[in-house]
This record gives C-alpha cells, structure tokens and sequence, in this order.
C-alpha cells in the first residue's frame, strides 16, 4: 500500500464522486481510478459501489477507512515533526491565502505576532481556492485566509477575523476625489477595471443590472497588482477590498463604495482533523486583533 492510494482513497471518501475527487487531487480520473483499483486488490475486495449518483463506501471501505485516516494524520504529523526537528527547534507555520485576500490590513497583524513570538517562522502561500483547501486537508498548510463562504463545519473551523468594506480605486486627480464616498451608479461613467476571480464579483454585477447600471470592463487581470498599476494610469477605476488597496502606492487614491455598500468577511481555516497546535492558536487570535 502507498501514501498517494490513501490519499486518492480519502478523497473519494470526502467528495464520494470519482471525478469531484480526481480534481481536488490533482491527479487524472484514470489515474485516480487505477490506484483505487490497486488498493481494492490489496484488500481483497471492494471499496466503493459507484453508480450516477456517486459513490458510496463498502462494508470493508467503512473498516478501513478510520485506520487510512490515521494513516495519512501520522504521516502529516510526523513530517512537521521531522522539520521542526531540523530547523533547530523553530517552529514554522505556514499560512495560505486565497488569491484574492490581500496583505495591506493582515501584514501588521502578522509581523507584531512574529515579534512577539521570535521562534516562530511565517511562511505566506497564495493558492487557488481548491489548492488551498486541498493543502490544508493534506496538512501542507497549519491555516488558510479566505473570504467566508459556506465552509463545512464538519470539516473545518472557521474563526472570522475581519469584516472589511469594499473601495473603489483611482488615480489622483481623477473626479472621484472630491467626493466622501462613490456610489455605485457612479461606475456607469467610468472604464471599469475587472478582478474575474473575485468572489464579490458576481453580486456586484447583479446589482448592477438590478439598477439598472452598466458598466463597462476594457482590462481584466486576477492580480491585483496590475489592476492598481492601470488605475495609477488613469486607464479606469477599480473596486477592491480594503486588505488590497495599499495605503502608499504612487498615483492612486480610493473612496468607499457607496448606495450600496459592499463587505466580505474574512476567516481563518482549520481543518479539524489535524491536532490543534497551540501555537496556531496563538497566531489565529493575534489575527484578530
């Protein structure tokens, strides 16, 4: 038996769809199958009954499924235990973030509670949203910054450490900054520069039509950066939470969003079947403050 069929096994366990767990491995459907198939061998029998719904496990799936659980939760375990020990007793923590969660709020949290705590090594990780999670499960992350969504609480926990309202972004000496605030209909009058993997995207374009306000994006970019480098431009206006407006960029300044007003809530994420590290905990609650 290998680590990587525990893993496919588990997988398939979490997600009980072949292809659903083929994707969040990483790994081809084909693949993935093979291996299953392989561990079956092994064992002497099956381990799922698939039909069009899915899968489901087996009498022996449900056997052994707690005894690869702690399979894989030793193998993770021991892996932090063997860096621990080569770092000299440094202990890392490794935090992942979602693409669209920015640094400009989270940095200062981050660097008092490393000032604070001067054994602790912070590593950031930006991943995709599905490879973030993956990671997490696969305890290659200790925690993952995310937008709050409805994240399993059988799965993880989720701790919220900010709520966070949403700005519009421009170069100085544009006509947005004579105003305290740019309400939303504002944007029908401006080149609009669009984030497509932010998940407020979709509800602010639904508010959009519901007004009645068209918008027009001529620059589409997932990083934030380029977004901000356009708007210094002067080729459009932006709309970004707080955590990705710099306070010091050259040639930009922001207004909130106004008429309606646009927040998201961001949370730390824990999966809960790895043990709960006290000095995670420690970093979860300087987060928050």
């Amino acid at each position: 038996m290998e680590m990587h069929q525990v893993k496919y096994f588990l997988a398939v366990c979490e997600h009980r769809n072949f292809t659903q767990a083929a994707h969040a491995a990483h790994v081809s459907q084909p693949a993935l199958t093979a291996a299953i198939k392989k561990l079956e061998d092994e064992l002497g029998g099956p381990v799922f009954l698939r039909d069009r719904a899915g899968c489901a496990l087996t009498p022996l799936g449900e056997l052994v499924r707690p005894r690869l659980q702690r399979i894989h939760d030793e193998a993770a375990a021991t892996l932090g235990d063997a860096v621990r020990h080569v770092r000299l007793d440094r202990i890392p923590i490794r935090i992942g973030l979602f693409e669209t969660v920015g640094g400009h709020v989270l940095a200062r949290r981050i660097a008092h509670f490393q000032t604070e705590n001067p054994n602790i090594e912070i590593e950031l990780i930006y991943r995709r949203s599905d490879a973030a999670l993956e990671a997490l499960r696969e305890g290659l992350l200790d925690v993952v910054i995310a937008p709050n969504h409805a994240f399993s609480s059988e799965i993880y926990r989720a701790v919220s450490l900010l709520h966070e309202q949403y700005q519009v972004v421009f170069a100085k000496g544009h006509r947005f900054e004579a105003m305290d605030a740019v309400p939303l209909k504002e944007m029908a009058k401006e080149t609009y520069l669009d984030r497509p993997n932010c998940e407020m995207r979709e509800e602010l374009l639904a508010l959009c039509k519901e007004s009645g306000i068209e918008i027009y994006a001529s620059y589409r970019s997932n990083r934030e950066n380029w977004l901000l480098l356009l708007a210094a431009e002067g080729v459009g206006v932006a709309i970004l939470p707080d955590s990705c407006v710099p306070t010091s960029v050259t040639g930009i300044t922001a207004r909130p969003l106004t008429e309606p007003h646009v927040s998201r809530e961001l949370v730390a994420l824990r999966f809960r079947k790895q043990p709960d590290r006290p000095e995670i905990q420690a970093l979860v609650r300087a987060l928050q403050n």
